[in-house]
């Protein structure tokens, strides 16, 4: 028979466990938004490289015309590079600002014809 001393013993172990529990749901929620924010980051430099390269192909300036399709992607342009018809670009998106992380995600593309000599 069990002594009245241990009713309630297993209150404090078992909200132990939803804590860590909730911090674990917590750390994951951090990790897959950095996910998601790196992958909006490679995206905008992917769309803004490549239309950056097409308007260099026309004629026209190409990194404005990468900067309007990263803007539009919710990034911003931190370096764009153009070098006869080769296209490279830098961007930077906010990272997620939860649990202490201010952390911003950066992605880079190159877009324009094959080089043939490097294959």
């Amino acid at each position: 028979m069990r002594s009245r001393d241990e009713h309630g013993s297993a209150t404090p172990f078992a909200i132990a466990c939803l804590g860590l529990l909730v911090l674990l749901a917590a750390a994951l929620g951090v990790v897959s938004a950095m996910v998601h924010a790196e992958r909006r980051a490679q995206s905008a430099a992917d769309l803004g490289a490549l239309a950056a390269a097409q308007a260099v192909a026309r004629g026209e300036d190409g990194c404005a015309a990468g900067a309007r399709v990263v803007t539009a992607n919710d990034a911003e342009v931190t370096s764009c590079r153009a070098a006869g018809r080769d296209v490279r670009l830098e961007v930077v998106v906010l990272g997620p600002r939860w649990l202490g992380q201010t952390g911003d995600l950066s992605a880079e593309a190159r877009a324009g014809p094959v080089d043939r000599a490097a294959q």
